[in-house]
């Protein structure tokens, strides 16, 4: 009888640790079923989500923190959670659907559609393009950069979950009024600063060419060694033209992304004798606890440090 009672309570012991491991390893947290299930293919993205819904939904995010978007493996959990989505929100402008196409592949495998449950928050964005030769038709993915166009996908984003969470809505749009208050004041102080900055130091110096909209949004040059992320540090012809277009002017910072190696900049700092000013960011918010761990934290980072660099 004694080795019966230990056998029945092993059993418990094991399916209940099966039980909690399945739960877990989906994303899902007891008591969020009910919830409209949503996932973001990155932290940019799922900010904005927890910003407009708070605890109304279960979200869950993809690409982790520091993590390139462009090309990235799916976990086991992002699967799952991909099969349970109500809603899948992306960048769109072939940021996730570029290259391996790994976004793609995972909500087609999971049985969802476009525009019933995968939506692009970059909807209604007037989209560059790159300008490398040979690739003019392929579409720059950076848009939310430009304030402007982070606001539409706020927007984009409050309309999809009003949508699909009816009884939630009002918290929704009156949440996303807040926000865009918020952001709308950090552009227009932003816009002010950059008018400010002589017009012969307004040339931003990063390793990758992702500030096109932002430039646009603030009236500066763009220059980069690169145009899209790549494991090449440089080559010899991209670092000449990006020397080139510093000495022609008379910037007085560079800038590196956060979530590249700062080698290639490095290399163009000894050349120039120009001061790596500050990291900046561009596919990911930083680490939770950090300065620039939201969007509007993001933003107002790279704002603040880009005008006080050029300012010098």
């Amino acid at each position: 009888m004694k080795r019966l009672i230990v056998i029945a309570v092993a059993v418990v012991v094991i399916l209940g640790s099966v039980l909690w491991f399945a739960n877990n390893s989906q994303g899902g947290q007891t008591g969020n079923h009910d919830k409209l299930q949503v996932v973001a293919t990155n932290s940019i993205i799922g900010n904005m989500v927890e910003e407009i819904a708070g605890d109304k939904v279960a979200l869950h995010t993809i690409v982790p923190r520091g993590t390139d978007p462009h090309e990235y493996e799916p976990r086991p959990q992002d699967v799952s959670a991909a099969q349970e989505a109500d809603v899948l929100f992306h960048n769109g402008l072939n940021l996730e659907t570029g290259g391996s196409g790994w976004f793609k592949k995972m909500y087609q495998n999971a049985g969802k559609k476009t525009n019933q449950q995968v939506f692009a928050v970059s909807k209604g964005v007037v989209a560059k393009h790159l300008t490398d030769k040979g690739k003019e038709n392929e579409l720059d993915p950076h848009a939310w950069l430009d304030m402007k166009n982070g606001i539409k996908y706020v927007k984009n984003i409050e309309k999809v979950l009003s949508a699909k969470d009816p009884d939630n809505a009002n918290t929704y749009k009156k949440r996303t009024a807040a926000y865009v208050n918020k952001l709308s004041s950090l552009d227009k102080s932003a816009k002010t600063k950059f008018n400010n900055i002589p017009e012969n130091k307004k040339l931003l110096v990063t390793s990758e060419g992702a500030f096109k909209y932002f430039s646009a949004a603030y009236g500066i040059t763009p220059a980069f060694i690169w145009e899209i992320n790549t494991e090449s540090q440089g080559t010899p012809e991209q670092m000449k033209l990006v020397l080139e277009k510093i000495r022609a002017t008379n910037v007085p910072s560079l800038f590196v992304e956060s979530s590249v190696s700062p080698k290639a900049m490095e290399k163009v700092s000894k050349e120039t004798g120009l001061p790596i000013y500050s990291k900046i960011y561009t596919d990911s918010l930083a680490k939770k606890g950090q300065a620039a761990d939201t969007y509007y934290g993001m933003m107002k980072w790279n704002l603040d440090k880009i005008a006080e660099g050029l300012s010098k």
